[in-house]
């Protein structure tokens, strides 16, 4: 929770001030009791009113007035609630370390089946698009509606050398938002290959060159884009391609949660395949880190069971949206509230014990 205005917070310093006046009250009044003639009277006067009775109009008071005084410094907190529609861009690592059989019958497989099914239990108000990385990082599937695209999709994924997460990374922030100023080309390819990635676009490199300059990001709050999110899996390491923890930190600059998935176990190994070795341990610092900056979760995933897991929770989560709501009416009402409840006790209580007055005829 914040405050947009945290200098009305001043205020409750009067808070104190207000409790040691009620205090300054009960010592005065004790010290004006007046004498009985009678000790038993004193007992009957205890018996007749509790103290906690006594003390409780007053504390409700007390809380409506602090209550009151947040209410001046506007409080926004942010609540969850469901959301109309969202994109989700999956980006999941095609390296031939997905071929480890440490997860029956491999990483790859057990990865496919799992996504599909984590795509298809998805509510119809959530879009997809489907990014794959290893060497290089491409969209298999751009955002749609359809559940056949996103499983043929899937069933495309060709197995590469390399591990780049920071390209998959960057190419699904891109894809999720094309609105913003992502230098890719130069990022991901260099400006050796930017001609082709424009004309595989349908747009000329000159025409690139006369559109206007890119615009700088203004950071937002991490996590403050409810438009969408980023699922990214991964098996193993960085090997080649832009820092992970670069990307993450740009996602984060524009709100973008990146949920990460760390699948594999210690133990997956691919012996003597081609002659290479490669990394087959999830490389988890990175993938935390990586959620930790964009305000997302790591989740671990060692078989096929646990990764089906994760997409259930994960598929819980983007069915809601979080939105910075301000508070400040509801506080007012819960200080009215403790207000008309402090008097309705009073009435009730005091009132009606109170002596009557009988005169003589």
């Amino acid at each position: 929770m914040h405050f947009l205005q945290a200098e009305m917070l001043w205020a409750l310093l009067l808070a104190p001030l207000l409790l040691g006046f009620y205090l300054y009250l009960i010592r005065r009044r004790r010290r004006q009791v007046l004498t009985f003639s009678s000790l038993r009277l004193i007992h009957e006067a205890m018996a007749s009113s509790s103290r906690w009775r006594r003390h409780l109009p007053p504390a409700l008071v007390f809380l409506a007035f602090v209550l009151a005084l947040l209410a001046m410094a506007r409080p926004v907190a942010r609540i969850t609630l469901p959301a109309d529609y969202m994109t989700l861009v999956m980006a999941m690592d095609v390296s031939r370390s997905m071929l480890a059989t440490d997860v029956e019958p491999n990483r790859i497989q057990a990865a496919q089946k799992a996504a599909k099914e984590f795509l298809q239990a998805l509510p119809a108000g959530v879009r997809v698009a489907i990014v794959s990385f290893a060497g290089t990082a491409q969209v298999v599937q751009h955002v749609s509606d359809r559940r056949e695209d996103w499983v043929a999709a899937i069933d495309r994924f060709q197995l590469q050398r390399g591990t780049a997460t920071g390209s998959g990374l960057l190419m699904a922030l891109s894809t999720l938002r094309p609105d913003a100023p992502i230098q890719l080309e130069s990022t991901l390819y260099g400006g050796a290959s930017q001609r082709g990635l424009a004309e595989s676009q349908g747009q000329s490199l000159e025409d690139r060159r006369k559109s206007a300059p890119p615009k700088e990001i203004v950071p937002v709050p991490p996590g403050s884009y409810t438009g969408g999110a980023i699922v990214l899996l991964s098996d193993g390491r960085r090997t080649t391609g832009p820092d992970p923890l670069e990307a993450a930190k740009l996602a984060a600059n524009l709100g973008v949660r990146v949920y990460t998935v760390g699948f594999g176990t210690p133990n997956g190994f691919i012996p003597g395949y081609e002659g290479y070795s490669f990394f087959t341990q999830v490389d988890e610092e990175t993938l935390k880190a990586v959620a930790k900056v964009t305000e997302a979760e790591y989740f671990k995933a060692g078989t096929a069971n646990e990764l089906k897991k994760v997409y259930e929770h994960l598929s819980s989560q983007f069915t809601l949206e979080r939105k910075d709501t301000e508070v400040s009416v509801v506080m007012a009402g819960v200080a009215l509230l403790l207000l008309l409840l402090a008097l309705a006790l009073s009435v009730r209580w005091f009132r009606a014990g109170a002596p009557k007055l009988v005169t003589s005829p």
